[in-house]
């Protein structure tokens, strides 16, 4: 597969990688934020980092590329044969796993908190907190790290969100659940007794109690997903799920590091995800 040919699924399959929202916030927009009137040319599926960008203006160079030499951003009508900068923080979204690595980067960002929901005096909030409009934390929440949660949501009670994370609208996260740097996107139910770790879910997914993605290999090396075929090394040491939208899983359900549910598929109680669950 070509490096400048992303495979981003089952996450693609029902949305634009340009309209995907990481911190609740679609790429594209990310990218109008970051380019902010310089008139450069954006590859639609670059992550840009704003120091990239500043670094890259002065540099004289014309095209900026990441580490695989892929045009990222460019002055001219083309990027074919440019002088290239080399960027340090951006890159290119060829993977679902770099949709994680995009929103660590814009949590990380976060320096202020924008509290439009309400927070019960029982919750704990150690970090940067975007809360959204009617959106409630409730007794016995504790919010550890940056994370971003948006409209109409119901986080709690007794849960335990860790940074980096990014809920959408109307999520519920509920009783006795561990939510480590993830993305969630909207309508999706996470209601009791799951764990979610390093993981991405798209919308209208509803894990059953109990539910638990693994993350973390026993030798600690990187985890391999499967893409076209073949092992794909996804640099990461902790990595747990890849989750289309309108997925649901039965109680009990456990998802080994790594594997991918496609859009409306289904989990039995207590079945075991070895594999890439493809319809």
């Amino acid at each position: 597969m070509s490096p400048d040919a992303p495979d981003c699924r089952p996450l693609s399959l029902t949305r634009s990688l340009a309209d995907f929202p990481i911190a609740n916030v679609a790429l594209s927009e990310h990218q109008r934020r970051a380019l902010n009137g310089t008139h450069l040319t954006a590859n639609p599926h670059a992550w840009l980092d704003p120091k990239d960008l500043a670094d890259f203006l002065t540099s004289g160079q014309a095209v900026l590329v990441d580490g695989q030499n892929t045009p990222l951003a460019w002055h001219h009508a083309t990027p074919d044969g440019a002088s290239a900068f080399l960027a340090s923080a951006s890159f290119l979204i060829r993977y679902p796993w770099d949709l994680l690595r995009a929103n660590e980067q814009a949590l990380a960002a976060l320096t202020e908190d924008a509290i439009a929901g309400e927070i019960h005096p029982l919750a704990v909030v150690e970090g940067v907190l975007h809360l959204g409009m009617r959106s409630r934390i409730l007794p016995g929440v504790f919010i550890e790290g940056h994370v971003v949660i948006g409209a109409d949501c119901k986080i709690g009670p007794n849960c335990y969100l860790r940074g980096n994370t990014s809920i959408g609208d109307a999520c519920h996260v509920g009783q006795s659940v561990e939510i480590k740097n993830c993305v969630i996107l909207s309508n999706t139910q996470i209601g009791h007794l799951s764990y979610v770790g390093d993981s991405v879910l798209g919308e209208r997914v509803n894990f059953g109690a109990g539910t638990t993605t693994s993350n973390f290999r026993h030798d600690g090396n990187h985890h391999r997903s499967m893409v076209n075929g073949a092992l794909i090394d996804t640099g990461r040491r902790k990595f747990g799920a890849i989750v289309g939208d309108g997925v649901h899983t039965g109680i009990h359900t456990s998802i080994y590091p790594g594997r991918k549910l496609w859009p409306g598929t289904s989990t039995r109680p207590g079945e075991i995800v070895q594999r890439d669950l493809e319809r």
